[in-house]
């Protein structure tokens, strides 16, 4: 039987494997106004980015719970792992001949892979104590998650947003030397960081191999969708991480061109304490730094404002009912939006910032709370819940076509309808 101690290894070694998922997703984010620009794409076309990564969401989740019910959750989460490395891998030959069709495929496997390492890891932690605390894991550990997607939008503005990219105009006025120079900047900028997280996958792959995990599955008993889905709080739960991903993704991918299109860049340079700040943290003058670095900078606020909250509310899912908890962040990011949408400039900029914290245990409370009461069943549950994260591939180009017909401030509406069943949600589960 699993002791105290073991339960603690491994949380402890699961919740490295948040961190790393956080981190590679937000990485996913800031690609998005590069790729952008590489192929000239529409903000619709852009959003297909976050499409090709999500649906593998929606299509991976269900065959993901049934083999991890046959083959236990350490094994689920190294094969989880391999895949995640084998899509990182293919950002090389994709950034190299620039086939904007690769780059899809890769993000598809990598999501893959994280889909499987989701539907293990979740439910795993939840069965790691008394399920009365499982929200309280679920949000220390995506915590840690949010640590990553918070350190994931410095590194994408240093190593994948710091230069200036050309049309395909520009290109052609160079001659055969700098047309190569360029393109090589171009490939180095997305396969380093890419290939240095396949390296770092394979290595928790490793430490997951010869951890001592313990075994809280029963795998012999039936793998049962149908007997799963007669829970109500499992339902109403998957819609709600479907609509969740989908607004938080929405908002992470069209943050840089959403503070573009204030043209904030310009009112962060007229402002001495930030143009300093900016300047020391990117080591050269804001004249020299292209504005969607300016801008993506400030991405770091919305990911770690969802590291923190999910620190405090590990904290505050321990001392009030979870359903409690997550009425009031749901609240709290509706009354942000109506704020970012009536406003402009810096107090635009930093209600939508706050958002993040608003997410914070959105996604682990709703994960927690619809796998109540599941028992052997929390792997179907977990893959139910896992193709609801599809949402994160039909919002985001919805909010994009919205935006393309009407403008970033009223596409906003499509995520305040997302908030609004969150807090119906919250309200629901309570009688449930």
């Amino acid at each position: 039987m699993a002791t105290k101690q073991g339960f603690k290894k491994a949380f402890i070694v699961i919740t490295s494997l948040f961190f790393m998922w956080g981190l590679i997703t937000v990485l996913v984010d800031s690609l998005i106004p590069r790729l952008k620009e590489i192929f000239e794409l529409t903000y619709f076309q852009a959003g297909l980015v976050q499409f090709a990564f999500f649906t593998a969401y929606g299509i991976i989740s269900i065959p993901a719970g049934a083999l991890l019910h046959r083959i236990g959750y350490k094994r689920g989460i190294m094969l989880g792992l391999g895949i995640m490395g084998v899509g990182c891998l293919l950002f090389w030959p994709a950034a190299s001949y620039r086939f904007f069709p690769l780059f899809m495929i890769g993000y598809f496997i990598l999501a893959s892979g994280m889909t499987i390492l989701q539907v293990a890891a979740n439910p795993y932690v939840t069965v790691l104590g008394d399920e009365k605390t499982a929200s309280s894991r679920l949000n220390l550990s995506q915590a840690f998650n949010s640590l990553g997607t918070a350190i994931a939008p410095a590194l994408g503005a240093i190593f994948i947003l710091s230069d200036n990219i050309k049309s395909s105009e520009e290109i052609k006025l160079l001659d055969q030397t700098a047309k190569e120079a360029y393109y090589a900047s171009e490939t180095a900028a997305v396969q380093t960081p890419f290939v240095i997280l396949a390296i770092a996958l394979i290595v928790l792959a490793v430490i997951v191999l010869v951890s001592k995990l313990p075994v809280l599955l029963n795998t012999a008993t039936e793998s049962n969708y149908k007997k799963a889905l007669k829970h109500s709080r499992l339902r109403l739960g998957a819609i709600g991480i479907f609509v969740y991903v989908g607004a938080e993704v929405a908002i992470g991918s069209y943050l840089v061109s959403y503070f573009l299109d204030m043209n904030l860049a310009e009112v962060i340079k007229s402002n001495n304490f930030m143009n300093h700040a900016l300047s020391w943290f990117h080591g050269l003058h804001l004249s020299l730094i292209d504005e969607k670095a300016i801008v993506g900078t400030f991405v770091i606020f919305y990911w770690t404002g969802a590291m923190l909250g999910r620190f405090i509310g590990s904290y505050l899912t321990k001392i009030y009912e979870a359903q409690k908890v997550l009425k009031v962040f749901a609240i709290g990011a509706i009354l942000l939006l109506i704020v970012t949408m009536t406003t402009s400039g810096m107090v635009a900029m930093w209600a939508i910032l706050a958002v993040g914290l608003m997410n914070s245990i959105m996604f682990p409370t709703i994960f927690s709370l619809a796998l109540e009461g599941l028992g052997e069943l929390k792997p179907q549950g977990s893959g139910i819940l896992c193709t609801a994260i599809v949402g994160g591939a039909f919002i985001p180009p919805l909010y994009g076509l919205l935006t393309d017909l009407s403008g970033f401030k009223m596409a906003l509406i499509l995520i305040i309808i997302c908030y609004a069943y969150i807090f119906f949600y919250s309200k629901k589960v309570s009688v449930l």
